[in-house]
């Protein structure tokens, strides 16, 4: 058996009574897998050997592939594999921090639910900009060089990074002495100097609504909210003032965890129609625009101003916090539903419909 390299072709081809879901152990696999057994289909994962004891804890995985490294994803043996289990891939954070967008689009031959053009929207910040502001919502104040620093601004890295290495600075000075400090602490490389993105930090509460975009239904729908719990940030305050100038502490934002939101309902017409424009932007940059879930991760300031500073045009982890209890999910779908599950019951009607090309890639 040989790679099949169409992926019309392979989707035409698959088992339609005998699909499987699968992922990359990690992110939000979990709840991917048991969205996918809550709608009767079968789960495989990739997994490093480390993380296997996950997927034994909780017995979620009908078929558990061992690899060394997630880029042997792009091999031809776990490939066929793959295929040859009747495999639909769903994309999550760890496939573009390992794997490049484009070999996530030329080289990864498994059918995938959502559209792989829009990775690359996603893996660079200045087409994310592009495409968010020409969707109508406020974006906060970019800066080219550490040399234009006028005001306090948060350093990322390109990439699902999960917070790891983001710090603020509010000079170039400042900039300089914070990203030397993280270059000594492992955090950052020296070449990610040239990779780093300054963006304006608006201050408020980071809130990060999560939507699923059903092509089969055209809509758009709102199911979950989070905020991130980050370390060191969010530990900061247990430390007294006069100890923290003393120490002088550099927090880092690693993601540790999600926590649920439930917003004040009047923000919500807001939050819908930004999901929506950013879906109907993307229609015109890859059509046809957003297949399944995204999450805008936002600021919302004291005046009820909300800033958009990022999209993920896939699942995030912050939908873990909604697996069977989240507010908005239930309001639409009554109990138990949530992204993993709403991704398995898109896959389900497209399955019904003979549509599975419509909503794979």
């Amino acid at each position: 058996m040989t790679v099949n390299k169409n992926r019309s072709d392979l989707i035409q081809s698959y088992q339609k009574n005998d699909l499987c879901i699968g992922t990359l152990g990690s992110h939000s696999a979990l709840n991917i897998f048991k969205g996918a057994k809550e709608e009767g289909f079968k789960t495989v994962c990739v997994c490093k050997k480390e993380n296997a004891i996950i997927y034994r804890k909780f017995p979620l995985v009908d078929n558990l592939i061992i690899v060394q490294d997630f880029s042997e994803l792009l091999n031809d043996s776990l490939q066929e594999k793959l295929q040859s289990l009747n495999v639909i891939l769903i994309p999550h954070g760890s496939f573009t921090a390992y794997l490049s967008t484009e070999d996530l689009v030329n080289n990864l031959f498994v059918p995938m639910f959502g559209n792989r053009e829009l990775l690359h929207w996603e893996a660079n910040r200045n087409k994310q900009a592009e495409w968010l502001s020409q969707a109508g919502l406020l974006l906060p104040k970019t800066f080219k060089k550490p040399d234009e620093i006028d005001r306090l601004v948060i350093a990322k890295l390109p990439g699902a990074k999960g917070g790891k290495g983001y710090f603020l600075a509010n000079s170039p000075s400042s900039f300089r002495k914070k990203f030397n400090e993280m270059v000594f602490r492992g955090l950052l490389k020296i070449e990610d100097l040239d990779k780093v993105h300054l963006q304006e930090y608006a201050l408020g509460v980071n809130v990060y609504p999560h939507y699923f975009s059903s092509i089969l239904k055209h809509d758009v729908e709102l199911l979950g909210v989070d905020k991130r719990y980050e370390s060191a940030v969010d530990s900061i305050g247990k430390i007294p003032a006069s100890e923290q100038l003393e120490i002088e502490i550099n927090p880092t934002y690693t993601i540790v965890g999600n926590i649920p939101l439930t917003l004040r309902e009047s923000l919500l017409p807001q939050l819908i129609r930004m999901g929506e424009n950013v879906h109907k932007k993307a229609v015109d940059l890859a059509p046809p625009g957003i297949i399944g879930p995204f999450c805008l991760e936002t600021v919302i300031t004291d005046d009820l101003k909300i800033y958009t500073f990022e999209i993920s045009a896939r699942i995030v982890a912050g939908t873990n916090i909604g697996i069977g209890n989240s507010p908005y999910a239930y309001l639409r779908y009554g109990e138990n539903m949530y992204m993993g599950r709403r991704i398995a019951l898109e896959i389900k009607e497209a399955q019904n419909k003979d549509e599975l090309n419509t909503i794979l890639a």
